[in-house]
């Protein structure tokens, strides 16, 4: 089981959670009740899935593509190592990795 640590945006532990390599991080995160939108069902028309990977694990991630840049370029306080929890596939090296929430996200179901 590869294993990620999400981090609420004061820093707390909002959730740890097991996944296998394949499993999406977007889904994992959403089967734990954190609030990972998702509103394009991971097709990056949106940036609701918007996570911050932990500096030191960033680089264990693929780069990210030229459109999902972009897509991040939407996203309430983007930072170096933000990504899309939509475009992040987990693998055995990512296993420990630690990702924080953003503390604003965009809400395009108007909840």
């Amino acid at each position: 089981m590869i294993r990620v640590r999400f981090l609420d945006a004061a820093g707390d532990l909002a959730a740890q959670v097991e996944g296998k390599a394949g499993d999406g991080l977007l889904e994992l995160g959403q089967a734990a009740g954190l609030p990972l939108e998702g509103t394009c069902e991971g097709q990056m028309a949106c940036s609701t899935c918007h996570v911050i990977v932990a500096p030191e694990d960033f680089d264990r991630l693929p780069r990210a593509s030229e459109t999902e840049e972009d897509m991040l370029d939407l996203a309430f306080g983007a930072t170096r190592t933000s990504r899309l929890s939509c475009q992040i596939v987990l693998t055995p090296e990512l296993d420990g990795m630690t990702v924080s929430l953003p503390s604003e996200h965009r809400d395009m179901q108007g909840r």
